[in-house]
């Protein structure tokens, strides 16, 4: 093996180290501000109640360039796919800060029982589980993509992509069902 090689091993290998401990953490604050285990402010600015929709809006245009990215790989445009990517990718961090800032200051909304509860949380229980496990995927497949490794990049886009995309829509979904049921 060449040094070339040990470096890009070793450059990986430490990559894939940071994600998993970037995806704890992530998903260990996530845990902790459901929780309420943090002393929240009494006060905040308004602002605060319009991230929902905020968030909603991101989600929304991330299933959008999603699709976009999808087409111009499938066109075999390379830069466009590319640019897309960083695009969606910078909106869906957007998105994460801005779900644990309301996470972090608002009190849950609970879903009534109105007859849509069960289809309420067959939509949110496995986005939030997906949402989880996609943050490592989708940070190893631009990693790669990045890299243009491309076979690397293609085994975790096949996983990465469609979780991706069904995150994204259900949290436009699963934002529509509880918007209504918002206190404020």
């Amino acid at each position: 093996m060449n040094t070339s090689t040990n470096n890009n091993t070793a450059q990986d290998k430490l990559f894939f180290r940071i994600v998993m401990a970037l995806s704890i953490t992530v998903f260990l604050t996530v845990i902790i501000l459901n929780r309420k285990i943090i002393p929240r402010p009494d006060t905040f600015p308004d602002v605060v109640y319009f991230l929902p929709k905020l968030n909603a809006f991101i989600n929304g245009t991330c299933s959008l360039l999603l699709l976009v990215s999808l087409i111009f790989i499938k066109q075999k445009n390379i830069q466009a796919h590319k640019i897309t990517n960083i695009i969606t990718f910078i909106l869906s961090s957007i998105f994460l800060i801005s779900y644990v800032v309301f996470h972090y200051l608002v009190d849950n909304t609970l879903y009534p029982d109105n007859g849509y509860r069960t289809l309420y949380f067959a939509i949110l229980i496995p986005h939030i589980v997906l949402a989880a496990l996609v943050l490592p995927l989708i940070l190893l497949s631009f990693y790669h993509g990045l890299k243009m490794n491309v076979e690397k990049h293609k085994k975790l886009v096949r996983f990465a992509y469609p979780i991706w995309l069904f995150v994204t829509v259900s949290g436009v979904v699963v934002y529509l069902m509880i918007s209504p049921y918002y206190a404020f």
